[in-house]
């Protein structure tokens, strides 16, 4: 990766020095400006198209009114927004994760934010060239519109890359126009963005994910260093498709098919082509840190992905599959489980990451602000979500059964019982306890083929508007399916039990989907244009917003400097100019001043 971006960075090194010496010589025409390694291309053409297009301009007038408008709003929720998360930032820096606090994760470039892998490059290039060029042209539009006059258009490129275009109003037709003109021309770009955006997730949210379901098989998301799923030949991006002979069909069929298998090597079927063998050992894939960590190194397994472990024995009882694993803890609420580097002890259950306030369980005494563990309901044993759900599934709704969980407080768990009184199950048959809960034994995910499962099938399920995709993460709401989208590509850090975050239907993650549908004969081109549809929404959303941020140069700083001239001219006070300046710098610099501590403050003060 450093080889590739040194040659990267050399070649528009290169670029740079030869059309500056082109420039100095005057061989470049008139019309070809270079500033350092970015290229303009100017050109006066086109006019005479944004002419014909500004002809209703009833209507292009009464659409820039509502793009102010939205800008406005924007405008003032951004500004909340940020200063509660400066405010956050400063306060609780603990909260924000380090991941997410490094400035170059601020950056949205494939290979320098760690969470965006190249592959996720042609998508997000794509959607900045829509933004780019839809944002300019509104604004070209606008001026037209207004009889503002246009010195230029043209196209910018970084070296060869195309990275955008732009419109160079007149200065002095501009300052000549009255302020609801330019604010309305200001407006029309981010308004732009922010109509592609919601043309771009119609058609994701409708046909495009309507059309993809999920491969059969176990989605491949990792195997662990020197595993031995990793010695086999398992590798990113496979499908487990049958072992011993059983068709894996659904993702959580392997670790039932894994359960019912008492030897300990296995032949597995990857990508329902080669067949490999394979040794199982019991290893921890995935954990929650407050369980095998803890306070006071009281609980010590020594796990991470780069140094996985295998478990040895649970309460002195050695294990080496994953079954063995389940049936010795199912004997014991509290459980000591032994593994190669360190043990822990803590009670063994299905761990909740949220207590819906709402909920059956949220309305008892219970807490919802702390992790618990819930270890029985009505007298049946859980040890996992899915036995959690089995409990579940045979009591009925308006039952009242008592929960048995253990509350994690100050590095301690606590047994508490409460008296629960069941809802309907959203989605299946039987009694909603009203919780979200983590993976595996206590968050603590033992796989023994020594790999990670990709959940494939939540992530199609949160763009899908599935209200039970990661134990409830969403609730399927439009607005709710926006809003993960535009997280999606950090979702492993901002929620680190679910181990992924996802950068669309990248090369890398492709083999776990297919296309059925009315699209379905298109193939793999649905997930091309999934890809481009997730980045064009995403980057038009962002690109949108970061406009108007109400500073110069950017469009919020404009429109916040004629919408205050526009009210304060209307106020019965002297010196309206200078109060203007002052309102405007001063948002500025409190704008300013918000981001710069949500982005920096947590690391500053962690630093001091």
């Amino acid at each position: 990766m450093a080889d590739l971006w040194l040659w990267v960075l050399a070649g528009i090194l290169l670029y740079t020095l030869a059309m500056m010496a082109l420039r100095t010589q005057g061989w470049l025409p008139s019309y070809i400006r270079v500033s350092g390694p970015i290229t303009t291309i100017h050109t006066q053409r086109g006019r005479a198209f944004l002419n014909w297009l500004a002809s209703p301009k009833r209507f292009w007038r009464a659409y820039g009114n509502f793009g102010v408008g939205i800008a406005l709003v924007t405008m003032g929720a951004m500004l909340v927004v940020v200063l509660t998360a400066a405010a956050g930032s400063i306060l609780s820096p603990e909260a924000t994760p380090s991941e997410v606090r490094n400035p170059q994760n601020v950056l949205v470039i494939p290979g320098v934010n760690e969470f965006l892998p190249l592959s996720a490059a042609p998508g997000i290039v794509f959607g900045l060239l829509v933004g780019l060029v839809v944002h300019e042209g509104g604004h070209g539009l606008l001026c037209r519109v207004e009889n503002i006059d246009i010195d230029s258009m043209g196209l910018a490129f970084l070296a060869f890359i195309p990275v955008g275009a732009f419109v160079e109003p007149d200065e002095e037709s501009r300052n000549e126009a009255d302020r609801g003109s330019q604010t309305r021309m200001f407006s029309a770009g981010v308004m732009n963005n922010f109509a592609i955006t919601v043309v771009a997730f119609a058609l994701l949210f409708g046909p495009i994910v309507g059309s993809i379901a999920v491969a059969g098989g176990t989605p491949v998301g990792q195997s662990l260093p020197g595993s031995t799923a990793q010695e086999a030949g398992v590798e990113r991006g496979d499908l487990i498709t049958a072992v011993n002979g059983t068709e894996i069909v659904e993702p959580g069929e392997l670790e039932t098919v894994l359960r019912e298998t008492e030897s300990q090597r296995v032949a597995v079927e990857l990508n329902g082509e080669r067949t490999i063998q394979v040794t199982r050992e019991p290893t921890i894939t995935a954990s929650i840190p407050q369980v095998i960590d803890g306070r006071g190194n009281e609980r010590g397994i020594n796990w991470s992905e780069r140094s996985p472990t295998d478990v040895v024995a649970v309460n002195g009882t050695n294990v080496s599959t994953e079954r063995e694993f389940e049936q010795a803890v199912t004997n014991h609420t509290v459980a000591t489980v032994e593994t190669e580097n360190g043990s822990a002890t803590f009670p063994t259950g299905a761990f909740v990451i949220r207590v819906f306030e709402d909920g059956p369980l949220g309305n008892t005494t219970a807490p919802t602000d702390r992790y618990l563990i819930v270890t029985s309901v009505a007298g049946e044993r859980v040890i996992d979500p899915a036995t959690l759900s089995e409990a579940l599934r045979d009591e009925q709704p308006g039952t009242t059964v008592a929960v048995e969980t253990y509350v994690l407080r100050d590095g301690d768990f606590d047994r508490e019982v409460y008296n629960v009184t069941l809802d309907p199950h959203p989605n299946e048959p039987g009694g909603f306890v009203g919780v979200a809960p983590a993976r595996g034994v206590s968050g603590l995910v033992v796989n023994d083929f020594g790999i990670k499962t990709y959940p494939a099938e939540d992530f199609l399920g949160l763009l899908q508007g599935d209200a039970g995709a990661f134990g409830g993460l969403t609730d399927g709401s439009v607005l709710g399916r926006v809003f993960m989208v535009l997280i999606l590509p950090f979702i492993g850090v901002l929620q680190p039990q679910i181990g992924y975050n996802f950068a669309g239907f990248v090369p890398e993650v492709a083999n776990f989907y297919t296309t059925t549908g009315l699209l379905g004969g298109l193939g793999s081109g649905v997930l091309i244009a999934a890809n481009m549809l997730f980045w064009t929404a995403w980057v038009n959303l962002q690109l949108g917003m970061f406009n108007l941020v109400p500073t110069f140069p950017l469009d919020g700083g404009h429109i916040l400097r004629t919408s205050s001239e526009a009210i304060i001219s209307r106020l019965p006070v002297e010196g309206g100019r200078r109060l203007t300046t002052t309102v405007t710098v001063s948002i500025s610099l409190l704008m300013l001043a918000g981001l710069f501590l949500m982005i920096f403050g947590p690391g500053l003060i962690a630093g001091g």
